[in-house]
């Protein structure tokens, strides 16, 4: 009984932090245990195994599905570079300039996500059809003619993809930049330096993590979406996602489906290492710079 009263009493954080890692464990890591041995395995009908094997990964490591995920990673980097640059002033503005209504405006930005995914995109189709409101205003300011069809194409997949996983953009920047000390502005102002060098050597620097944060969660999410680019897209643009979607519940080729989806794991964690290892190298060369500025 002490025993327990002990955990409870110096493990506290770690108690509460048991049910999420459970659920992690169960319906995250284990069926990508599952998918990752199904990916090296011949079996047959009744998932009787046969043999180990790499013919699976044989039969994907071709010219056409490393297209796919080209275009995969092409779409991803765009929608990831296009919500930083819009999520950065935003979450600037809420955490530097907004004082009323911030949880009004922060609570918008989330409410969205309390629609269906679905129902989300389905607005957009409806938004930028040939009579919707998008094409309608664009083609009496001008801008387009009668016959531009903004549906079924990048731009329309791109449009979803940015409104879908903006907050994960915008959220991460402004956690850090709600955090920091505001002192640091003012400080720099009084060293001589305008808005834009505060923005460039100080407010930037230390939201850094942050935008690696919000760009690890937009670049993941954006590479492996599948019914963004089929709603809007029309499914003219194949995609790892869209691929993996019909390997499995289509073509029920559940080996060739695990091998595509090992080998986007091994693309994604390739770039969860990478941002790791730059993140290490900004903070020791921030670090590095202020020891520096401070010596002098």
């Amino acid at each position: 009984m002490n025993f327990v009263r002990r955990i409870f009493k110096n493990e506290l954080p770690f108690v509460f932090a048991c049910p999420a890692l459970i659920w992690q464990f169960l319906f995250l890591y284990l069926p990508l245990c599952l998918i990752m041995i199904y990916s090296f395995v011949d079996v047959e009908k009744g998932f009787r195994f046969l043999r180990f094997t790499f013919f699976h990964y044989k039969e994907v490591l071709n010219l056409l599905y490393l297209k796919v995920i080209i275009n995969s990673l092409i779409i991803a980097i765009f929608t990831s570079m296009i919500c930083f640059l819009i999520s950065y002033p935003v979450a600037y503005y809420f955490s530097m300039k907004v004082k009323r209504f911030k949880t009004f405006l922060l609570f918008s930005l989330i409410l969205p996500s309390w629609t269906s995914f679905i129902v989300q995109i389905y607005c957009w189709f409806f938004l930028l059809q040939k009579n919707g409101f998008i094409s309608f205003f664009l083609y009496k300011l001008g801008i387009i003619s009668d016959g531009t069809h903004l549906l079924n194409n990048y731009f329309a997949i791109l449009i979803g993809m940015v409104y879908c996983y903006l907050p994960f953009m915008i959220l991460p920047i402004y956690a850090v930049l709600e955090r920091m000390d505001k002192d640091l502005i003012e400080a720099s102002a009084d060293l001589g330096a305008n808005h834009f060098q505060t923005l460039r050597r100080v407010i930037f620097p230390i939201s850094f993590p942050g935008v690696l944060a919000g760009f690890l969660l937009v670049f993941i999410a954006s590479f492996g979406e599948f019914a963004v680019p089929d709603l809007l897209g029309g499914g003219k643009n194949v995609f790892w996602g869209s691929v993996i979607v019909d390997k499995f519940l289509i073509f029920r080729d559940w080996q060739s489906g695990s091998s595509l989806t090992a080998i986007g794991v091994l693309i994604l964690g390739s770039l969860f290492l990478f941002i790791y290892l730059l993140n290490r190298f900004f903070i020791s060369f921030l670090k590095k710079g202020i020891s520096y500025n401070g010596a002098r």
